[in-house]
């Protein structure tokens, strides 16, 4: 049996004509806020959130006033929550070391692990508050080290949401902006009058945001691609459509363009979670934007056997891959192209997204490919040193570094060779020759 799609959504050629749409607004957006800096950003934010202020920079009294109208309870939830990420993020950038070796005697090689100096982190909250993503940058920033973290979110029924303001807050944040979309990635990135510029962009969004910061890239770093939420259900007939069902549907309630795919080899289980997405989205409160996205970009693929469900999975990159089947470990072991796996019926993607620990913000649009997610070695370059400390060591490097310049035909580079081994290693070479090959270095 050949895959079968039971289910497809907008064609390819729909969502690159969508795409190419995106690509044109960005940019204009983008140089508008490069020649025109905070004027264009105010312009963007009162027409696209609704929102207008002198500054978007919170006080440290508006922040405080925000944090005292979040309960007691929501605080201690919100505490739990950046506990468990800061954990994983503490334990990861544990396991990243400094290094310092001796390759050769008397030559000596290291990295240092350095934390970027300023990070923009991105928290969505157009549609829904999105508190969890707050935890997820700030937090994770913060354990690295970053000694300036900028943070921005765009106003909630036209005021900053104490919850995400007091989770940016609680998490590290040192400025707070309340700025949306593309005026805020850009003014991050590029630097308004009020806004000084950041090194490195991070956090989800919609599908202008993660256009912004592809196109930003090169002028700042970016963690990764993260658009619109995708996500994947793998399953066989040891579970059952009403989860699958609900799986599919949490995650398509992100908006109307978040894919939500099932893959399983049951033709059955198919048939029957197709069935269920129905009956749940006429009793989900979400449903106008879950359903939008299960109807214009929901899929459900039928294969024959597991390698075939292994094959597609890897082949869509999904950045959320649910696995529910009777060898869950067999797809840990041979998945090689996701987000992040959630295994087994006891956990799912909103643990992920809220609370267990591990990062949210995730590779889609088949990043997954080449990159994982954000954790805390997004937010720490690795630079390299050198050192050579005997005359021996100078030489031997040398005598080699000369003829492989020669090799290439760098006489300038040579040189630098060269120059070491007339005072270092008692080389008589005239200028711009290439070292000959010494006894010593015959016998290494």
């Amino acid at each position: 049996m050949a895959i079968e799609y039971l289910k497809r959504g907008k064609s390819a050629d729909i969502k690159a004509q969508e795409n190419r749409e995106i690509v044109a607004t960005v940019k204009a957006a983008l140089d508008d806020i490069e020649a025109r800096g905070d004027r264009a950003v105010r312009e963007m934010a009162k027409k696209f959130d609704g929102y207008d202020r002198d500054r978007y920079l919170l006080s440290r009294s508006e922040i405080d006033d925000l944090i005292a109208r979040v309960s007691d309870r929501d605080l201690a939830d919100i505490a739990f929550a950046q506990e468990q990420v800061r954990n994983f993020a503490l334990a990861q950038r544990e396991s990243m070391s400094d290094i310092e070796i001796e390759t050769l005697p008397g030559v000596i090689l290291g990295h240092r692990n350095i934390p970027v100096r300023s990070a923009g982190c991105y928290v969505p909250g157009g549609k829904f508050p999105l508190v969890a993503s707050a935890h997820m940058s700030v937090v994770t920033a913060n354990v690295a080290g970053v000694p300036r973290i900028v943070a921005c979110t765009p106003p909630f029924e036209g005021q900053p949401n104490p919850a995400v303001v007091a989770a940016m807050d609680m998490g590290g944040a040192h400025e707070i902006h309340v700025l949306g979309g593309i005026q805020a990635i850009g003014a991050m990135a590029l630097g308004t009058e009020s806004i000084d510029p950041v090194h490195l962009l991070v956090g989800p969004g919609n599908a202008f945001v993660a256009e912004a910061k592809r196109q930003l890239f090169g002028r700042v770093g970016i963690d990764l691609l993260a658009g619109p939420t995708e996500t994947m259900v793998i399953a066989d007939e040891t579970v059952d459509a009403e989860l699958c069902a609900t799986d599919l549907l949490g995650q398509a309630e992100h908006g109307y363009d978040s894919p939500a795919v099932l893959v399983t080899n049951s033709r059955k289980l198919a048939q029957e979670t197709m069935a269920e997405v129905d009956r749940i989205l006429g009793i989900l409160p979400t449903a106008k934007t879950a359903g939008a996205s299960w109807r214009d970009y929901g899929e459900v693929i039928l294969c024959e056997h597991y390698e075939e469900m292994l094959e597609v999975a890897d082949d869509l990159a999904s950045e959320h891959v649910q696995v529910m089947t009777d060898r869950d470990d067999w797809f840990l072991e041979n998945m090689t192209c996701y987000g992040a796996l959630f295994l087994g019926p006891r956990t799912n993607v909103a643990y992920g997204d809220k609370v267990i620990g591990t990062n949210h913000t995730l590779p889609t649009r088949k990043a997954g490919r080449y990159t994982g997610g954000l954790w805390v070695g997004k937010f720490i370059k690795t630079h390299s040193w050198q050192r050579i400390v005997s005359d021996e060591a100078t030489t031997v490097m040398g005598e080699y570094g000369s003829r492989l310049c020669a090799l290439e035909g760098f006489t300038g580079h040579g040189e630098q060779c060269n120059i070491r081994l007339r005072r270092y290693g008692g080389r008589n070479i005239p200028y711009g020759a290439a070292a000959t090959v010494s006894d010593d270095s015959k016998e290494r």
